[in-house]
């Protein structure tokens, strides 16, 4: 009996093109957390993330069985693709995307300066400076959103960004550079202070 554990992804699409259903079994198995804690970090929702999840298994299902998937070795980076049209889609109605400039400044992220021990007038601000962050992040574009909560909330190096959004590790950087300028602008607004961030 065959072990499909260990075939690639690119052998499981294959098999379960030609009617192994177990083979897809496997695919959904090896992605299920990955691509999940990839929306969720997106949409920030677990009720959406849970929908965006099924229809882009959905998705991939159908692209396999018409033949329409292209095997250049990439599968993780053609569901995560599939997940984050999704989301944009799910994302039209929202607010009108911040305009990015062509600045050359490099920064690091925002943070607030560090509470030895906090009152519960620290508190309220800093929760009241999370959500108000979180609004911000939710006004960029969506690439920048990709970028400034894998980097922040999953602490995921650039290079693991590039992969799982399908770009080179200089537009991962470039978007978050203009995610940063983008937030500092928002931030001038709000009194929150901004740090560098590697």
């Amino acid at each position: 009996m065959q072990n499909l554990r260990t075939e690639t992804d690119e052998q499981l699409v294959k098999l379960y093109e030609e009617g192994n259903d177990a083979a897809f079994d496997i695919l959904l198995q090896r992605y299920q957390q990955p691509l999940f804690g990839y929306i969720l970090a997106l949409v920030c929702d677990e009720d959406k993330a849970n929908d965006i999840f099924q229809e882009t298994f959905f998705k991939v299902i159908n692209y396999v069985r018409a033949h329409r998937y292209v095997d250049n070795g990439k599968f993780q980076a053609w569901i995560m693709r599939i997940a984050r049209n999704l989301i944009a889609d799910n994302y039209r109605h929202k607010s009108p995307f911040v305009e990015i400039s062509g600045e050359q400044e490099r920064h690091r992220v925002f943070d607030n300066a560090p509470l030895a021990t906090p009152s519960i007038e620290d508190n309220y601000h800093n929760e009241q400076t999370v959500n108000e962050l979180t609004q911000m992040i939710d006004r960029l574009p969506l690439p920048q959103q990709e970028v400034v909560r894998m980097r922040i909330y999953e602490n995921r190096s650039f290079k693991e960004i590039a992969a799982l959004t399908d770009c080179s590790i200089n537009t991962a950087l470039g978007r978050m550079r203009y995610a940063i300028i983008n937030l500092r602008r928002m931030a001038a607004t709000k009194d929150l202070s901004m740090v560098e961030y590697d």
